[in-house]
């Protein structure tokens, strides 16, 4: 097995092993899964935020994206509108509900993470987020990062 293949396994298994934890820490503490926080974090984060903006950074699906929303929708803590440009497209926002819930949970990931990596120095860790940002802005640039 070539270093690059290693690598790709144990970086899959370090997300995933990561991925499980933390969402199974939210759901714990506050009924709410890792896949949730990250579309409200999206949500909060951009500006218009629209089904596609999802699509685009967590590389899903639209189907899979739009059917998140969905369940983020009903469970109060976004709305769709009406976007004014596009009224074929809707601009997401948080309920203030889904805000106060967000800000909950930020805590809880960030604690949890902490936990979880803390074998490995801070050095370490961040000349590997340097090294992950990189790359997946590498793979986003030749369009690689998408479902399918």
């Amino acid at each position: 097995m070539s270093y690059v293949t290693q690598m790709f396994t144990d970086l899959v298994r370090v997300e995933t092993r990561l991925y499980n934890a933390v969402s199974s820490r939210l759901r714990a503490e506050l009924g709410l899964s890792l896949g949730q926080f990250e579309c409200l974090e999206i949500i909060d984060r951009v500006p218009d935020c629209r089904v596609l903006d999802i699509v685009r950074e967590v590389a899903i699906t639209v189907g899979a994206a739009s059917k998140a929303v969905d369940r983020l929708e009903a469970a109060g803590w976004c709305v769709r509108s009406a976007h004014p440009q596009d009224r074929r497209s809707s601009v997401l926002d948080l309920t203030p509900e889904g805000a106060r819930l967000l800000a909950r949970s930020r805590p809880t990931v960030d604690r949890e993470l902490t936990a979880l990596t803390d074998a490995v120095s801070a050095d370490e860790l961040a000349r590997t987020a340097a090294t992950l940002a990189t790359l997946r802005a590498a793979l986003e640039r030749r369009s690689l990062a998408g479902p399918g």
